[in-house]
């Protein structure tokens, strides 16, 4: 909406005038002044706040030396400043003006801007000089330092919250590419523009008085102010996990941020309400060796998050590669020092898939690698979906229900299943086709990029080592399929499972000790896979690459089993070992304080020797033998005609569940572990939105506080209590750090 000038007889609007308009001031004193000036005695009962909000006058009232120009963007008046240019250099008796106001404002809009004299701006100058002596204000402030420097902390507060709920970048284009020749400022100083030119007095009185040029907000008071944000976020976020102590930590994948490899950290903790919840609290950094990375860890959850690492009751990690075996080795250290700390899948990451990503063989590192560019790949088009199918009914034009038990896993997340490698066996030949045809189309129906992406995928496919090694996998993984599938079940097929470990690893075993044999069918199934596909069968290049000329030649056979099926296989030992420790089993065997596992064991189990490790999470250890027994006679005796809870959320709930305060206490620790899914979609959505900041956000816009706000937007902001952490945290330096780095870029 444009701004008119209030002023009698002047009709310039902000649509078509470059020059400034300036609000009336609050201040009593000169404010009567200004209405005085510019002889409109309609406005004379009007309150100065009432003046402020809705009349301006435009920059030709006003002496040259009373205006100065603090940025291309802004333009302001002294503090002292009263307009003394008008049309008419004399003023009008009040009947005239009051004759005159009204009919002059009412035409202002159609009527032409004109210059005023000059004489009529001398003789204008002379008598508000006359009358104004020196022109000095010596009014007192209408608010003291302290409230505005206040306010002023307030609204900078307000807008870097904004930006990190909204995942607006700090920086405009050329402060983080030196090399664009973008002239787009940075998004945080504009919109601290913006916010003064939209009426924050507070805002601009403080940048008013400070020296021309300055920046609004330092680099040095940015970052305190990030610091701040961040500190009442995490007070916020985890003032519950404090209350009920036990939690467990959650490791995501490695994450690039302002040129640094940092890995990103949840916490998982039951609130108040008894729901599982899931938080992102922070990016810690991941450079140096294992024993720095743990020590910045434990570090950041103990200074930042106030959490006690004593109260840890569950670790797990979703990295992959050569980071994931630093990071094993990190959660390892932990669970030394904690034993109760016990590393565990992640219900997010089916168990295969979990076991596969931990490998750093060379061949596997191709196939996973390879699936994931298929899941980018297909989700990019619908169409990209229908030429997969259109492949599928092709290769299986004689088995129709198996092309559409295909169709039907292709539509879904298939790369992230129990079952991944059978389907991407399975799947093989189709993949080959679908890629083939949409990198040679003939018509030309897809993009560079596209055919581009469909040329790079048909290459790893149609290479022998990624053959081979699915095929591996496919068989190894075979025997924690259905093991893993049951872990992220209910809770009475987690409890059975744990039960079920034993087997699992006998079988493993087995294979191990007979790996030639094994060996010799999966190499065969590969073999012929990739002579239905004219698959050449040969050993990987970069293995000759890596060894000198020995004269002595080795078989495609031979070498895949000593690179590819033996280290697999005892990798699979190795990590479902380590994944289920003693601790972890003895967790899990306490799952039959539900009533619904009870009910499945005839209420015949001894839960005290497994509840040992837990004692000091009981309330009154010493109740609790007595406790549980009226626990299962409750149960037992009491409930004929009721269904049993079958879940830890379900039990928790009932309401006379505070009468068993240890039962109570021991189902929530157990609730912590990373084993468990998040059952409330409220409470895990910050892995969600993690992934959409890191998908949305260019790499060289990316900012760990931002991040953090962006994640946590549901988190309550009190920008009064952010402020008074401020000045708490800053109140003796904060001189000093206003003046410096006035003209430096606004760091991250």
């Amino acid at each position: 909406m444009p701004n008119f000038c209030a002023a009698l007889n002047c009709s310039r609007n902000s649509t078509h005038s470059v020059l400034a308009f300036f609000r009336f001031p609050r201040d009593p004193e000169r404010c009567k002044k200004w209405v005085e000036n510019c002889s409109r005695s309609d406005l004379k009962d009007k309150t100065p706040d009432h003046l402020n909000k809705y009349h301006r006058l435009c920059a030709r009232h006003f002496e040259p030396d009373l205006i100065t120009k603090t940025s291309p963007f802004r333009t302001v008046l002294k503090d002292s400043a009263v307009p003394t240019i008008f049309d008419n250099p004399f003023k009008r008796s009040n009947n005239e003006a009051d004759k005159d106001a009204p009919e002059a404002k009412k035409n202002k809009s159609d009527s032409q801007s004109e210059e005023p004299k000059d004489n009529s701006e001398a003789a204008t100058k002379d008598v508000n000089e006359n009358k104004n002596g020196d022109g000095v204000d010596s009014s007192p402030p209408v608010i003291d330092e302290e409230t505005l420097n206040k306010e002023y902390l307030k609204s900078l507060f307000d807008v870097v919250v904004m930006m990190g709920t909204q995942n607006i970048p700090l920086h405009g284009h050329s402060d983080k590419e030196p090399r664009s020749k973008s002239f787009t400022p940075s998004n945080f100083q504009a919109l601290l523009e913006y916010r003064i030119n939209a009426g924050d007095e507070f805002l601009r009185k403080k940048f008013e008085g400070s020296p021309v040029n300055l920046e609004h907000c330092s680099s040095t008071q940015l970052q305190q102010i990030l610091e701040v944000i961040e500190k009442c976020i995490r007070e916020e976020l985890l003032a519950e996990a404090k209350e009920g102590r036990c939690f467990s930590l959650v490791v995501d994948n490695l994450v690039e941020i302002e040129g640094e490899n940092y890995v990103p950290l949840f916490v998982r903790f039951v609130d108040k309400a008894n729901c599982l919840r899931e938080e992102f609290v922070d990016f810690l950094l991941f450079e140096g060796d294992v024993e720095a990375i743990t020590e910045r860890l434990v570090t950041e959850l103990t200074e930042k998050c106030g959490l006690d690492m004593k109260y840890c009751r569950g670790q797990a990690y979703l990295c992959s590669g050569v980071s994931a075996m630093k990071v094993k080795a990190m959660v390892a250290k932990i669970a030394e020092l904690h034993p109760l700390a016990v590393l565990t899948p992640c219900s997010s990451c089916s168990l295969n898939i979990c076991l596969a990503n931990t490998m750093t063989f060379t061949g596997v590192h191709l196939v996973m690698s390879t699936l994931k560019k298929l899941d980018a790949f297909f989700s990019k088009s619908p169409l990209l979906q229908n030429q997969l199918e259109s492949a599928i009914s092709i290769y299986y034009q004689g088995n129709e229900e198996k092309a559409n038990v295909l169709k039907e896993a292709c539509g879904s997340k298939w790369t992230e299943q129990h079952d991944t490698f059978e389907l991407a066996v399975d799947l093989l030949e189709s993949l080959l086709l679908c890629m083939d045809s949409v990198h040679d189309s003939e018509d030309h129906k897809w993009s560079d990029e596209v055919a581009h992406n469909a040329f790079v995928i048909s290459e790893a496919l149609a290479d022998f080592e990624y053959v081979m090694t699915l095929v591996v996998l496919k068989n190894t993984l075979s025997f924690t399929r259905a093991f893993g599938k049951n872990l992220q079940g209910e809770t009475n097929e987690v409890f059975f499972a744990s039960g079920s470990l034993t087997a699992v690893l006998h079988s493993l075993n087995e294979v191990y000790e007979n790996i030639e044999v094994y060996h010799e069918f999966w190499f065969e199934e590969a073999v012929n896979l990739a002579a239905s596909l004219e698959i050449p069968v040969k050993v990987p290049r970069l293995y000759f690459r890596k060894r000198p000329t020995s004269g002595e030649e080795i078989q495609p056979e031979t070498y895949y089993k000593d690179q590819v099926t033996i280290p697999v296989v005892s990798h699979v030992i190795k990590e479902l070992s380590d994944l289920f420790s003693e601790n972890h089993l003895k967790a899990l065997k306490s799952l039959s304080l539900v009533p619904a596992i009870m009910g499945q064991l005839k209420f015949n189990t001894t839960e005290e020797t497994s509840v040992d490790i837990y004692k000091d999470d009981l309330l009154n250890p010493d109740t609790f033998p007595a406790e549980l027994h009226c626990w299962k006679i409750k149960w037992k005796h009491g409930t004929k005609d009721v269904i049993l809870p079958s879940t830890i959320y379900e039990t928790l709930q009932l309401s006379d569940v505070k009468f068993f305060p240890n039962v109570c206490a021991l189902l929530k620790v157990l609730y912590n572990l990373p084993l468990f899914a998040l059952t409330n979609d409220k409470c895990s959505t910050a892995k969600q939105r993690l992934m959409a900041y890191l998908q949305d956000t260019p790499v060289n816009h990316r900012n760990k506080s931002m991040a953090l706000f962006y994640i946590n937007c549901n988190i309550k902001h009190d920008l009064d209590s952010m402020v008074e952490t401020y000045l708490k945290m800053y109140q003796e330096s904060e001189p000093t750090e206003k003046q410096d780095s006035s003209q430096e870029a606004v760091q991250s």
